[in-house]
C-alpha cells in the first residue's frame, strides 16, 4: 500500500440528520480558512471508534480538513441556532457563535456528530471573532477526553490544532482549532429558541427529531413530551451525580450549555476541586457565586425547569411537566449516595451510610483537604492500621480519629481486598488540576507539545498508577492558586 493511499480522503458514511431538520435551525455556511495549521494532538483511540485510519489522520489532508481548510466529501458544514438563560437572566438568540457542524458519521457506535470549535465567524458570533484561543482549547481538548476516561458523560474530542494566526481576547494570542464529537451537540437552548420565538412547528419537529433519534421508549409513552422531559431529567440527574462524586466544578451552567443527552458539553472555566470547599467558584466571571459548586445540583433543577417552560406548547400540562422534572430530586440524591458508598468502599448500602458520607464531606470541608489525593489514599486505609497516609491529610487530628472510627465500624466485616478494589476503580489517581493544564498551556505556547500529549496519556487512564508521572498525582504547588479561569477560558 502506497503512502497515498494511506493519506487519501477515506470513504466517510455521512448521514446529516440534523441538516435535515430545515433552514429555520441552521445557517448553511463554510469554516473560515485557519493561516498556516499545525498539529498540536491526535486522539488515536477516538479516531479508531469514528472509523479513521491512523495514517490518515497524521496526514496534511487531514488537518486541512480539520481545520476547516478543505471540505470533507459528503460533510455539509452548518451553524446551528439557539437561545438561552445565561446566568439566571434570559439572553435571547444565541447560536454556535465559533462552532461548526461538518454532519454525522456512521460508526460502529452509533451516529457521532463532527464539530469544529473555533473554526470562523457565523451568523450567531454576536460580535465575536469566531476563533478560539490555544489555551482553551487545550483545556476543553484534554478534559473531554479526561472526562470520558472518568466514566462521565461528555463530548469527546478527535484532535486539535493550532496556528500562529493572532486572536484578540484579554491579549493577543494564537488561535486554535479542536474537532470534537458526540451523538448530537443539541441543548436545552435548542428548544426554548423555538419555544419563545413562538415557532410551535419548529418546537415539535425538534422533539420530534430528538425522540425518534435518541430516546425512542418515550413514544410508548402517553405523552411523548413529557416522557422526553423526564427522561432528560433523569440522565442530568445522574450527570451532576458523577459531577459531585469528582469535586468538577463546571463553571458556567447556562441553558445553552446544558447537553439534551445528559452530556457535558462546552468545557470553558472548569475546574477539579484541589482543597476541598463546597462553595467554591471556578469562574472568575461568576460574581455572585451562582455556579458555585455546591450550587450545580440546583442550578441543573433550574436549567430543566426552563427547558420544561419551553416544551410546554407540547405537553401543555403544566402538572404533568412538573411531574416529569419529579424524578430528577429523588435521582440525584440516590445516585450521588452510590458513588459515595463506592468511593468510601461500601459493597452494601445500610441505614447510617447517609451520616458517614455527610460527615466525610463535613470533615473534608473543615480541614480544606485535597479533595482527590484523600480518595485515593483512603484507598489503602484499614480498620487495624494507623492511617497515617490519609492523617497526614488533616491539621485537625482529633476530628479525622473520630471520622477514622465511625469509618473502620462500618467497613470491620468488608473484606479488605474486594473494598480495595472496588475503591481504586472509582477514585483516580490523576484529573485536569488546573496547574497541570496550565503547564501544558505555557510549554505548548512555546511549541513544545509534549506536555499535552503526555497528559493526554495519563488522563486517559486516571486510574492506573503511572509511577513514571507521580508528578501530576502530587498537591498543586503554591502559584497554582493565582490560576484565574473565566468565560474566555
Amino acid at each position: 500500500m502506497t503512502t497515498a493511499t494511506l493519506n487519501a480522503t477515506p470513504a466517510l458514511a455521512w448521514r446529516n440528520s440534523f441538516a435535515e431538520l430545515g433552514p429555520s435551525f441552521y445557517t448553511r455556511l463554510s469554516p473560515q480558512p485557519l493561516p498556516e495549521p499545525y498539529w498540536i494532538s491526535r486522539n488515536a483511540a477516538m479516531a479508531r471508534e469514528l472509523g479513521l485510519q491512523d495514517q490518515w489522520l497524521a496526514s496534511t489532508e487531514a488537518l486541512d480538513a480539520l481545520v476547516g481548510n478543505k471540505w470533507l466529501p459528503g460533510s455539509a458544514p452548518l451553524a446551528s441556532v439557539y437561545s438561552g438563560h445565561q446566568f439566571g437572566q434570559w439572553a435571547g438568540q444565541l447560536g454556535d457563535g465559533r462552532a461548526i457542524l461538518l454532519g454525522e458519521l456512521h460508526t460502529s457506535v452509533g451516529g457521532q456528530e463532527i464539530q469544529l470549535k473555533g473554526a470562523g465567524r457565523t451568523p450567531y458570533s454576536r460580535m465575536g471573532d469566531g476563533r478560539a484561543v490555544l489555551r482553551s482549547s487545550i483545556r476543553e481538548y484534554l478534559c473531554s477526553e479526561a472526562m470520558h476516561a472518568l466514566g462521565i458523560p461528555t463530548t469527546r474530542a478527535l484532535c486539535l490544532a493550532g496556528s500562529d494566526a493572532s486572536v484578540r481576547r484579554e491579549e493577543i494570542e494564537t488561535a486554535a482549532v479542536v474537532t470534537r464529537t458526540a451523538p448530537s451537540f443539541i441543548r436545552f437552548g435548542h428548544f426554548e429558541h423555538f419555544s419563545y420565538s413562538g415557532q410551535p412547528d419548529e418546537l415539535k419537529k425538534l422533539a420530534d427529531y430528538v425522540i425518534d433519534r435518541f430516546y425512542p421508549a418515550c413514544h410508548e409513552e402517553a405523552d411523548p413530551y413529557a416522557a422526553l422531559l423526564q427522561a432528560v431529567s433523569e440522565r442530568t440527574a445522574h450527570l451532576m451525580a458523577a459531577w459531585q462524586s469528582v469535586g468538577f466544578c463546571h463553571g458556567v451552567m447556562n441553558t445553552d450549555n446544558m447537553s439534551i443527552l445528559g452530556l457535558t458539553i462546552d468545557y470553558g472555566p472548569f475546574q477539579f476541586l484541589d482543597a476541598f470547599d463546597p462553595g467554591h467558584i471556578c469562574n472568575h466571571s461568576d460574581d455572585q457565586g451562582r455556579y458555585a459548586y455546591n450550587k450545580q445540583p440546583n442550578v441543573a433543577y433550574w436549567n430543566l425547569f426552563c427547558l420544561g417552560q419551553a416544551l410546554l406548547p407540547l405537553i401543555e400540562n403544566q402538572e404533568k411537566a412538573l411531574a416529569a422534572l419529579e424524578p430528577y430530586k429523588t435521582i440525584f440524591p440516590q445516585a450521588l449516595q452510590s458513588k459515595m458508598r463506592a468511593k468510601l468502599g461500601l459493597p452494601d448500602q445500610q441505614a447510617d451510610d447517609s451520616a458517614l458520607i455527610d460527615s466525610t464531606f463535613k470533615l473534608l470541608a473543615s480541614n480544606q483537604v485535597d479533595y482527590t489525593i484523600f480518595w485515593r489514599r483512603l484507598c489503602g486505609f484499614t480498620a487495624q492500621a494507623g492511617h497515617e497516609p490519609v492523617r497526614d491529610l488533616f491539621f485537625d487530628g482529633e476530628s479525622f480519629n473520630a471520622w477514622a472510627l465511625q469509618y473502620s465500624e462500618r467497613i470491620a466485616h468488608v473484606d479488605t481486598g474486594i473494598r480495595a478494589d472496588l475503591m481504586l476503580k472509582i477514585n483516580p489517581k490523576f484529573v485536569l488540576r488546573n496547574h497541570l493544564g496550565e503547564a501544558s498551556i505555557r510549554a505548548a505556547k512555546l511549541r513544545d507539545y509534549s506536555e499535552v500529549n503526555d497528559l493526554l496519556k495519563v488522563l486517559q487512564s486516571p486510574f492506573d498508577e503511572h509511577p513514571e508521572h507521580d508528578s501530576m498525582a502530587g498537591f498543586p504547588p503554591d502559584w497554582a492558586a493565582g490560576i484565574e479561569i473565566s468565560c474566555s477560558s
